[in-house]
């Protein structure tokens, strides 16, 4: 970890004037798992007419955009990330005349609503698998087939990938007699994008749900889309031992170069931005937008924005912080990684932040449940894009599940002794509305996966009566977040020693926003005025925690700012 000095941990970002500020660039954006969100209809699994029901719970949270995790057609071997029709609602959660509905209530409240757009593969159900096993002219080339090679008078696959969900990357068809591709599970067969009727048929979806309403998508699992590509055989490369690993069956196991972050990856996300600035042409209104998950290294994932040519994602997800923020993690290594991000950014773009999602341990597991509201100040008070996986403005935790209860292909082909490293369950439980039956999630006898033991101390409905509450403390962050300096203002970012974070925003003619955050358990006085230019000499409180003995509207010295053990409040120049 590098460790930077006060004095080259300043940052100054000047933001663009409010005039070119678009409604994404500074957005509340809520991501909602649709099967854990709300049941409207009894049978424990969430749908859209819960989703609709609660929107103005997102409206009082100050949610501009929320993007749904798959609603499509599946057989949900992989929960809705296995498509089988890429243009139709799966009936566990409605019908399309719902989904317009769910739209259509959204705009009353303006709110905006991005889909989950899944490229790399589709289920193994789809129409279009199914006319390709068979050999179909129109079809064939769809997906990714080899015949594999005979050693020794036994047929194997031709290389030695192994899939995410682990084991081999390649299953045998029967009725094609050859081997398919699937980086994850073997129902999720992988498209093949050099094939010009695949990129075609999948710009052709995204055009679909725009015409339907949706602002946009948040493209899943980029860096796999491609592999290297092929030799004049029709052969790929073996992939490289990692030598850490010791699992052969463990997609650790191999070093990915062949078959993750191809430069041919990058090329298809400005492809899929040329069809947003087609359809925002042809529809007209606000800004259609791309959110893109990626794993990346940083030098890869600032190419997603764009190469000055062509424009690519608008939100290249940031998850540095999410990647590598660890429990013991100090100022220095939070500060390192806000700066990783905006001093690479290229000009002219915006930056986001992201802490949590739903394949991710939640936040109060991971960093403590006494670091939350430090989590949402950081995430608040920088500048960008605010994005926020459902439960975290409450301080949902993760919910133990047993073996025998859990679902997540990822921990099912993994066994009892290895599962809950690989489980994404127990960030997946349902939201918790109320202290009533289930959470008030669903009046069902029983849920598709267990409610949290806390679920009565731990809800909406509960939080909203209590004043320094995670939920309430989210809220009046949403709401400072609407001041000019927050949507405008130069950024300052420095770690004050290991304990404490200070990010200061200024804006000539403006109050500036400072946040500090104690980190650890240790008492700490701060002395700002040696750490930042131009502030007043008395400073207001106008956030504070539930570790702070201040409240709201008391007045400190910028030269002797006390900290209690993980105090993290936001002050502001008078």
């Amino acid at each position: 970890m590098v460790k930077f000095s006060v004095l080259c941990c300043l940052l100054a970002l000047a933001l663009p004037t409010l005039a070119e500020v678009g409604w994404w660039k500074n957005a509340q954006l809520y991501q909602i798992y649709p099967r854990s969100y709300k049941d409207s209809d009894g049978d424990g699994i969430g749908d859209l007419n819960g989703i609709t029901e609660q929107l103005p719970y997102l409206k009082e949270i100050g949610i501009t955009a929320t993007w749904l995790s798959p609603i499509f057609t599946s057989p949900m071997a992989d929960f809705g990330y296995d498509v089988a029709d890429l243009k139709d609602i799966d009936p566990i959660f409605g019908t399309m005349e719902d989904f317009e509905k769910l739209v259509a209530r959204a705009k009353e409240l303006d709110i905006k609503i991005i889909l989950d757009f899944v490229p790399n593969h589709t289920s193994d159900e789809c129409d279009w698998f199914i006319r390709s096993a068979a050999g179909e002219e129109e079809y064939k080339d769809f997906y990714v087939w080899h015949t594999g090679k005979v050693v020794n008078g036994i047929r194997q696959p031709p290389t030695n990938w192994i899939s995410v969900f682990r084991g081999d990357m390649w299953t045998w068809n029967e009725q094609r007699q050859a081997y398919y591709l699937h980086q994850f599970h073997a129902k999720q067969p992988d498209l093949n994008y050099r094939n010009p009727q695949v990129v075609e048929a999948m710009k052709d979806v995204l055009r679909f749900w725009l015409r339907k309403g949706a602002y946009g998508f948040r493209i899943d699992a980029v860096p796999h889309v491609f592999e290297v590509s092929a030799d004049a055989d029709g052969n790929w490369p073996d992939e490289p031992r990692n030598e850490a690993v010791d699992d052969p069956e463990d997609y650790s196991y191999l070093q990915h170069i062949y078959t993750t972050n191809q430069p041919e990856t990058i090329e298809l996300v400005y492809a899929f931005r040329d069809v947003i600035e087609e359809m925002d042409l042809e529809l007209g209104g606000d800004d259609r937008i791309l959110l893109t998950e990626a794993y990346s290294p940083l030098d890869v994932l600032m190419q997603y924005y764009g190469n000055g040519t062509h424009n690519g994602s608008q939100i290249p997800f940031n998850f540095e912080m999410l990647a590598n923020i660890n429990y013991n993690s100090d100022a220095y290594h939070y500060s390192e990684l806000i700066h990783n991000w905006l001093d690479n950014m290229p000009e002219g773009q915006v930056a986001n932040w992201v802490f949590g999602n739903h394949d991710q341990s939640r936040i109060g597991t991971r960093l403590g449940a006494d670091r939350i509201d430090s989590v949402n100040i950081i995430k608040s008070i920088l500048p960008g894009i605010d994005i926020t996986y459902q439960g975290e403005e409450l301080g949902m935790t993760n919910v133990y599940i047993s073996w025998e209860d859990t679902v997540d292909p990822q921990a099912c082909q993994s066994n009892e002794d290895d599962f809950e490293r690989l489980t994404r369950d127990p960030v997946r439980t349902p939201f918790q509305w109320n202290d009533e039956q289930n959470a008030g999630f669903s009046n069902a006898s029983s849920t598709w996966l267990p409610v949290g033991s806390d679920y009565k101390l731990v809800n909406v409905k509960r939080e909203r009566g209590i004043a320094l509450s995670h939920l309430n403390i989210f809220k009046q962050l949403r709401a400072l977040r609407d001041e000019p300096t927050l949507k405008q203002g130069d950024t300052t970012v420095t770690a004050i020693g290991p304990n404490v974070l200070a990010i200061k925003r200024s804006l000539a003619g403006q109050k500036s926003y400072i946040a500090v955050i104690n980190i650890n358990d240790d008492v700490e006085t701060i002395d700002l005025d040696s750490v930042f230019t131009s502030i007043s000499t008395q400073l207001q409180y106008v956030v504070v925690n539930d570790k702070s003995v201040r409240r709201k509207n008391d007045f400190t010295f910028a030269n002797s700012v006390l900290l209690l053990p993980k105090e993290a409040v936001v002050l502001s120049t008078v």
